[in-house]
């Protein structure tokens, strides 16, 4: 203890006879400067320290000599400031030159090669950030294609569901804009959405109390780009593929920017023709159908897409001190199909039942994103911003099913039951419409310590319409359990305060608390009945504290409770058809999953580490079996685990091998333990989980740019579904064009046709009606890979500015949320 003691004696006496230095730099319209570098000079002008300012433009340079010095600081776009000779003595430790305007560069460059971009993965406290741009497989990507390539992210295109380090329960941002979206009709806008268009996904696992408390495994924010050079600018991408079916996106965007006024705007048309197929395996007990049955099943689907996603924003500098804003996001999808099935049934110990049918129809919706802003400083380092936004979705479905269901002798089987007739005919209509309102303030509350606060009202109304009519005797015939009618509202209101610390240029500290009261009623139209009136009061803490050891290394560690509420379709009481013998369903009685996460991280240099410890009560797993209360129907719905428990590491690790040749691993994975009781017999599963992903960039001669990447996910498990692991491997090449004439890329995705999700049912637990399956699904690319060349081009040219240099700046990029 004395010998504690004595070292914390030394340490405090060095501190104290150590010099140090501090002040802060901003523009002439006294914004912050961050990211601005600030070096300590000796006598001879060689740099012997040097740090970097903050998001609030401050800086400090600790641990100084005795000795005479000079400052020098310096930011791109920005005259480079010298300070006088300064002496710092036993008399004169401390000395503050306080804020310091820094005037721009009389000389303008009218161009700037950039040889060096960013890393294709950066490391914050709160998560990965991944910087779309600096991969070559970008152009002619999907958004969903390029999230399937980032560390942590799995996405089952069986379910269309999006998983981030082995857990449901993500939401989705696009440009700070949470997308009240189910999940389902995210993935579609996703698939459709072209990643050129897309300037960084941030996967943020841990994220601060000023971001919706919504999505316990995190959130996903997708950063659209806005240019930001002065002058009119345009760029155009197109691009063709193949792989069983043809591939098009074409995409042009604009900028007309001036120093008080900057409009944008984007469109992307895309085609997409794709191929999957299924094989089905399986056993099972069914009383409705006379006792023990093997089934099996060849399912072959077909599908056509044409999406249109455009994009339009201005932006209007009032005075120095007051900006305004506005912006719309439009995405239509239009998608047309039809899934082909040819399935045995033996009804033991020698019935024989021959099913085959057509299931074809169309989906087409709609939706719109809306957003206004004001930002206004109301004296340096006190800033308040309003925004609104306003969401409307629309959904519509209309599919036939045209059967037989017979036996070895060509009779009609199930007994003229709903859902054995020759033709079936659903329809589906949702519409969704969201508004929101926020209010942001921030104030520096002297050098040290900074507070943000603000407050946030959402309301949604959700509508529902869907039913399957089935054709018995010549007559269309509809049944309450296979239709609905649902009304859904729901209100959220949420208040945040936070304290940002920062002790000394190294230490800071991040705690904040975000309080969110939420109702949800769910009622059936149809019958009057209230399906769901819960109201929920919730406080979610949060707390970031981050240590720089040197100038390579940085430990942070953070706690945060999250909350995931159920969606829409998760609640409504059905509907969707299956099979004879199933149908999609939701669960009125599902609870909302709420999560405790602790985060240890470490980087040194650009390698980073982190270790997640999270709690999960309630987990939502989707895609459940269980037995209809008759026991004359499989429901396919999802359900809460009791709990479920994670211990995850994730590491990012670049490597620069030389000049020509980069590359980034990455991997995510861990002990994964969880408890169901909704089965028949409650059981807890524990196994070791994990996905690794990489890629390979090669500089080339004569402008050419080589990459390579991969994937790979192991075994994991859903619930009572077990699922084999897979991985996918992807190339490109691309070529930079001679006299800024554009560029040329060739990719390839799954190369070795790997994309295939096996399935298996009944291996952890005796399931509903027995059933043991085995399913596997096999994407487009596991049939064929595919192909796509793109050619892309920028016009204009101006100069190219400073991202306003303000750390808080790159959030206004965002379209506020």
């Amino acid at each position: 203890m004395k010998t504690f003691g004595a070292i914390l004696f030394v340490c405090f006496f060095f501190q104290q006879v150590n010099g140090q230095l501090r002040g802060r730099l901003v523009t002439t319209d006294s914004l912050p400067l961050a990211y601005a570098n600030v070096s300590l000079l000796n006598q001879d002008s060689v740099a012997i320290k040097t740090v970097v300012t903050n998001v609030a433009g401050m800086y400090e340079v600790d641990n100084i000599s005795a000795g005479n010095y000079r400052l020098r600081a310096s930011i791109v776009g920005y005259q480079t400031w010298y300070s006088d000779t300064f002496t710092v003595s036993g008399y004169q430790k401390e000395k503050d030159f306080g804020m310091l305007v820094m005037t721009t560069a009389k000389k303008q460059l009218e161009e700037v090669i950039v040889k060096a971009g960013k890393s294709l993965f950066q490391q914050k406290p709160e998560g990965t950030i991944v910087n779309v741009e600096s991969s070559i497989l970008t152009k002619g990507s999907t958004a969903l294609q390029v999230l399937e390539r980032s560390p942590g992210v799995v996405i089952n295109h069986r379910d269309n569901s999006i998983s981030l380090n082995g857990k449901n329960g993500v939401v989705v941002m696009l440009n700070g804009k949470l997308m009240r979206l189910p999940i389902e009709q995210l993935v579609s806008l996703l698939d459709g959405m072209s990643a050129d268009d897309i300037a960084t996904i941030e996967l943020l696992t841990t994220p601060p109390a000023k971001y919706d408390a919504e999505g316990s495994a995190g959130i996903i924010n997708i950063v659209l780009k806005k240019n930001k050079k002065q002058g009119d600018n345009a760029g155009i991408s197109i691009t063709g593929g193949y792989g069983k079916g043809e591939k098009g996106v074409a995409t042009m965007n604009f900028s007309h920017n001036t120093k008080r006024m900057n409009v944008y705007g984007s469109y992307t048309f895309s085609h997409n023709k794709t191929y999957s197929e299924m094989y089905v395996a399986s056993s099972q007990n069914m009383p409705f159908m006379g006792g023990a049955v093997a089934v099996a099943g060849w399912f072959n689907t077909k599908a056509i897409s044409n999406n249109h996603d455009a994009t339009a924003g201005i932006d209007v500098k009032i005075n120095a001190k007051t900006t305004i804003g506005a912006s719309i996001n439009y995405n239509r999808i239009n998608l047309s199909g039809s899934t082909a099935t040819d399935a045995g049934y033996n009804v033991l110990p020698d019935s024989l039942l021959h099913f085959k049918s057509i299931n074809q129809g169309g989906n087409h919706w709609n939706n719109l994103v809306n957003t206004v802003y004001l930002e206004k400083d109301i004296r340096n380092g006190e800033k308040i911003n309003f925004s609104a936004d306003w969401l409307y979705f629309n959904n519509s479905d209309r599919y036939t099913v045209q059967s037989s269901f017979i036996n070895k002798n060509g009779i009609q089987a199930g007994d003229n039951q709903s859902l054995f007739a020759p033709e079936q005919m659903g329809a589906a209509n949702t519409v969704i419409q969201v508004g929101v309102a926020r209010v942001d303030y921030t104030k520096q509350l002297g050098k040290k310590v900074k507070l943000e606060t603000g407050i946030k009202g959402a309301y949604t109304r959700s509508t529902s319409l869907s039913g399957i009519l089935s054709l018995l005797n010549g007559v269309w015939t509809g049944s309450d359990e296979t239709s609905n009618h649902i009304l859904m509202k729901e209100g959220i209101g949420a208040a945040y305060a936070s304290l940002n610390i920062q002790f000394n240029a190294s230490t800071s500290l991040a705690a904040g608390a975000r309080y969110e009261y939420a109702y949800t009623n769910m009622d059936n139209s149809k019958t009057g009945a209230a399906i769901i009136n819960r109201k929920l009061g919730t406080l979610f803490p949060s707390i970031f504290f981050s240590k720089k050891i040197n100038d390579d290394e940085t430990w942070q560690l953070s706690y945060t409770k999250r909350i995931s509420r159920p969606s829409y379709n998760d609640l409504a009481s059905y509907v969707g058809y299956s099979d004879p013998t199933a149908v999609y369903t939701g669960n009125p009685f599902l609870q909302p999953t709420i999560t405790n996460n602790i985060k240890l991280g470490y980087s040194y240099k650009a390698w980073s580490f982190s270790l997640l410890f999270s709690r999960d009560d309630n987990a939502i797993e989707r895609y459940q079996l269980t037995e209809s209360p008759a026991r004359d129907m499989l429901y396919i719905s999802p359900q809460n685990l009791d709990w479920q428990n994670n211990i995850m590491m994730q590491a990012t690790l670049p490597f620069k091998i030389n000049n020509w040749w980069s590359m980034n691993y990455g991997f995510a994975g861990g002990i994964r333990q969880y408890k169901v009781s909704y089965t028949k017999t409650a059981f807890e599963k524990t196994y070791f989980g994990y996905s690794l992903n990489f890629s390979q960039a090669f500089k080339l001669p004569s402008n050419f740019l080589l990459e390579v990447s991969g994937w790979y996910n192991n075994s994991s498990y859903n619930g009572t579904r077990k699922q084999d692991g897979f991985g996918v491997l992807n190339a490109g090449i691309k070529k930079e064009l001679k006299k800024n004439a554009g560029s040329l890329q060739l990719s390839v995705s799954d190369i070795l046709m790997n994309e295939r999700y096996n399935i298996h049912y009944g291996t952890i637990t005796q399931e509903a009606f027995s059933i043991k399956s085995y399913v596997s699904f096999n994407t487009e690319s596991a049939m064929f890979p595919i192909i796509r060349l793109t050619y892309s081009r920028s016009f204009g040219g101006g100069i190219n500015q400073r991202r306003q240099i303000n750390g808080a700046q790159d959030e206004k990029e965002r379209i506020r949320n």
